[in-house]
């Protein structure tokens, strides 16, 4: 009977909304899910978030679902309150059981709710492109998408690309970086814009800056102003009319000033106890040129100005950054007071210190691979996701790591041990297995020639067949297992080994005689193990079991690790990269 009055009311309520009976159920599960989460607390715009993660098809109908979102969430929360949690999650065991896996997955989750309006919400990830992402970048990538995820909002890609000198632009890496994007999030981007194509906007809101006196041109040199500055006086140009600003202006951007005569601050206080915030630079003279752009311009946006303008064009509502950047969010809600406008709601995050990586910055990076001190940004001994893509990083288990850690002040130190672990959980279930003896040694054998020997693919089946070794009169195992004088070849048998050769002992196994692995003659083919090793890259060369291998494509080497396998030569040794163990 309950199940009865149960469709019934879907049915009612998609047709007094013109939804169909499964979009309305979908919606009602997730307004108690999220109900019971928050004790009858749930917020339509996540309701909305979860909805449109699981049917993105109705993306395009966002607007028009918030009526029936906000009725169901409404009606949800007032049934935990009267009713009780217990009753919501009743509800959900009954007629959609699968939302009650959410509750146990949230407990480890550590992404909290975004405060504030979360109705329509806007997030942004910005890079400069003066190299592809980082392991560092992939925290604002996960952290970005996964919000918008849980709040059906949209993320900004967006390229601060106007330090032509310092950090100049690298024109491979905004490709590199869409790529990477996608990757690292598993969607595309909802917008995405490059900050150099929009240097008409930035410098009509300089005009306007200028012409209302909220912006004025400097031409103190740098050490006068910090002088200044650190003493709380204001700036002798401080005082000048617009006209006199605005022929400066003119004089910046037709090339009468050279770099560093003239720069336009954001009118203050000289007085403000963060000195960071005092008439703070907006734009400078810039005479490089700009590898995507050229020389079209010669006055640019420092990154405050150009951040603050394109958050509030592009309609960002919350902004997930560094505490390394309040000073910005508060120079750019100054600038946004003088523009009239609300500034996007702010969370930060310490910083994430990897031991095996703390040294690196993409400057640093650029320059020794230039030098030829790195083969490239793939290169293994690099924290760059191309090179971890390269070593077979799987991009499930970066997003389950930082958002497991998820967005706090605290600084934090970890090993990649850690992501290790993580990937190692991802890739177990869905990784075949194969053979890879080190330091081969050939060992010569009479017994049991021809037996057929079957190994699993997987050793818990999860990934059915098997793979199949016919015995030859001879076997490869690894140097340091041959001084042993009695070993368990893996999947087949106890031999006692003396000189050069072996004898089967028993195949069942018979004591706690080591396990190794093995591969019999005609079996393998010779391979290059390649080991990043601080600042080295080893190479174990050996004999890699020749079983429908595919380039590309991730193995679990037997009681070694995982390594991806990169190159399959008609000539020559297989070529592997170390993912971990």
């Amino acid at each position: 009977m309950k199940c009865c009055i149960y469709t019934e009311s879907l049915v009612i309520m998609s047709e007094s909304h013109g939804w169909s009976p499964e979009v309305a159920s979908a919606v009602r599960k997730f307004a108690l899910q999220n109900a019971m989460e928050y004790n009858g607390e749930g917020q339509a715009g996540s309701v909305l978030g979860r909805l449109l993660a699981e049917r993105p098809e109705l993306r395009p109908e966002a607007k028009r679902l918030m009526s029936i979102v906000s009725e169901e969430v409404a009606s949800a929360n007032a049934m935990a309150i009267d009713k009780g949690v217990d009753a919501v999650r009743a509800e959900l065991e009954r007629s959609a059981p699968d939302a009650l896996e959410r509750e146990k997955h949230r407990k480890i989750e550590g992404l909290k709710e975004l405060p504030g309006s979360i109705s329509s919400v806007v997030l942004r990830f910005a890079p400069n492109p003066n190299g592809p992402l980082t392991l560092g970048h992939s925290r604002g990538v996960v952290i970005n998408s996964e919000y918008a995820k849980m709040h059906g909002g949209k993320v900004v890609l967006r390229f601060d690309d106007t330090d032509t000198r310092v950090k100049p632009p690298l024109p491979d890496a905004y490709q590199w970086i869409e790529d990477e994007y996608e990757w690292l999030a598993g969607r595309t981007a909802d917008i995405i814009v490059r900050a150099s194509d929009r240097m008409p906007v930035y410098l009509e809101y300089a005009i306007k800056l200028l012409s209302d006196g909220h912006c004025y041109v400097c031409r103190c040199p740098a050490e006068t102003f910090r002088n200044y500055r650190e003493t709380k006086e204001e700036c002798p140009c401080r005082f000048r009319d617009v006209a006199e600003n605005l022929s400066d202006w003119e004089s910046m951007n037709d090339g009468t000033f050279s770099e560093g005569d003239a720069v336009v601050r954001v009118r203050t206080d000289m007085t403000l106890p963060n000195p960071a915030l005092r008439d703070w630079p907006a734009l400078r003279i810039q005479h490089t040129p700009h590898p995507m752009v050229g020389d079209s311009y010669r006055v640019w946006p420092l990154l405050d100005f150009q951040s603050a303008i394109e958050d509030y064009e592009q309609g960002v509502t919350h902004i997930v950054r560094g505490k390394d950047l309040m000073d910005s969010t508060r120079k750019q809600t100054l600038l946004y007071e003088h523009l009239g406008w609300k500034y996007p709601e702010t969370l930060y995050w310490g910083r994430v210190k990897v031991h095996e990586f703390g040294g690196f910055s993409t400057s640093s990076m650029r320059a020794s691979i230039e030098a030829g001190e790195r083969e490239g940004w793939n290169d293994l001994r690099l924290p760059t996701i191309q090179s971890l893509r390269r070593r077979g990083f799987d991009a499930q288990a970066l997003r389950d790591f930082w958002v497991d850690l998820g967005v706090t002040q605290k600084d934090i130190s970890v090993s990649m041990q850690t992501i290790e672990s993580m990937n190692s959980s991802t890739l177990d279930a869905t990784t075949e297995r194969r053979s890879f003896v080190a330091n081969p040694v050939s060992l010569d054998i009479e017994d049991h020639v021809g037996t057929v020997v079957e190994l699993p693919r997987h050793p818990d089946g999860k990934i059915g067949g098997f793979r199949s070794w016919i015995l030859s009169d001879s076997f490869h195992i690894q140097q340091s297992d041959s001084e042993s004088e009695s070993l368990r070849l893996k999947e087949f048998a106890d031999i006692s080994i003396s000189g050069s050769k072996a004898t089967i002992d028993s195949l069942d196994r018979s004591d706690d005689r080591p396990i190794v692995q093995w591969l019999p003659e005609g079996i393998g083919r010779e391979a290059v193990l390649h080991v990043p090793d601080r600042d080295e890259i080893g190479e174990i060369g050996g004999f890699l079991e020749d079983f429908e291998l595919e380039v590309g494509t991730v193995y679990q080497l037997e009681r070694i690790g995982f390594a991806m396998l990169e190159d399959l030569p008609d000539d020559g040794p297989a070529k592997l990269v170390w993912l971990h163990g």
